[in-house]
């Protein structure tokens, strides 16, 4: 989902409108994995993006292109916990099934076994810190790259476009968080914000990976675009190199300050540039 609303001004502090939260549930708790534990993303299986997963009457749900649903418990508490490698992480993860890890092998079709885990709470999250030393020793994620909320404005993917033969939609970066009514980039400067009662802090951009080239509308990777032009005018400064090597900086990265509920059209205050 995505949320909308007006640029708006205050005395003391800035407001934007909000523009969209992706909301879903227990956001990036679930990974699909092969054989030996190795996380698979759209990076290597890029029809992976036009899988959908939601959670209905205590059912997780599958649904994919030619595929027939496939409803499975919620919870598989007799199921097998392993050992999953994310990035260079170990991060474990309970079994959903064998019916979960056929629906995925006949879909991929791609000559492997897949299997479908589930994080629970009592198991051990993965520290950004460990990876990136501006993150807080505090800070906690699951199956995500490396932070829980990556923020990004609908008007710095309108500017993209414009330097594109073939629009791109927000969708092709994955945030959790869309932002409309801003200028483009200017979450880039937004170092701590409110939603609703929840107030971010903003760690460091978000280096661009080939994921972005996966069209979400069809599963087909490019390999170039919008890659590409990311990189022919979204390098970080030369100071910034260690930390972001050549990849190009799209949307931003928070940590969560405050915990609290966020809605779509909720306005996004700016605390701090």
């Amino acid at each position: 989902m995505y949320l909308c609303g007006e640029l708006q001004s205050a005395s003391r502090i800035k407001e934007e409108t909000v523009t969209s939260v992706v909301a879903c549930f227990r956001n990036r708790h679930w990974l699909v994995i092969t054989e030996d534990g190795r996380q698979v993303t759209g990076r290597q299986e890029p029809r992976l993006v036009l899988v959908t997963l939601v959670s209905e009457g205590g059912e997780l749900c599958l649904n994919g292109p030619s595929m027939e649903e496939l409803r499975i418990p919620l919870k598989h508490p007799d199921n097998p916990v392993v050992t999953c490698r994310v990035f260079s992480d170990d991060i474990q993860g309970r079994d959903c099934g064998d019916q979960a890890s056929l629906w995925l092998t006949r879909y991929l079709d791609s000559g492997k076994t897949f299997r479908l885990v589930q994080y629970e709470s009592q198991m051990s999250p993965r520290r950004p810190v460990e990876k990136v030393p501006l993150f807080s020793p505090n800070e906690k994620v699951v199956y995500p790259d490396l932070a829980p909320v990556n923020l990004l404005s609908e008007a710095s993917v309108a500017d993209l476009n414009t330097r594109l033969e073939r629009a791109v939609t927000v969708a092709q970066f994955r945030p959790n968080i869309v932002v409309s009514g801003c200028d483009a980039y200017a979450e880039d400067s937004w170092d701590l914000i409110q939603i609703g009662n929840v107030q971010l802090q903003r760690v460091m951009s978000c280096s661009r990976c080939i994921f972005t080239t996966v069209d979400p509308d069809t599963g087909v990777i490019d390999r170039k675009q919008p890659l590409e032009t990311l990189k022919s005018y979204r390098l970080c400064d030369p100071s910034e190199k260690e930390l972001y090597k050549s990849s190009p900086l799209f949307g931003q990265y928070y940590s969560v300050k405050r915990s609290g509920i966020v809605q779509v059209g909720d306005p996004v205050y700016i605390m701090s540039f």
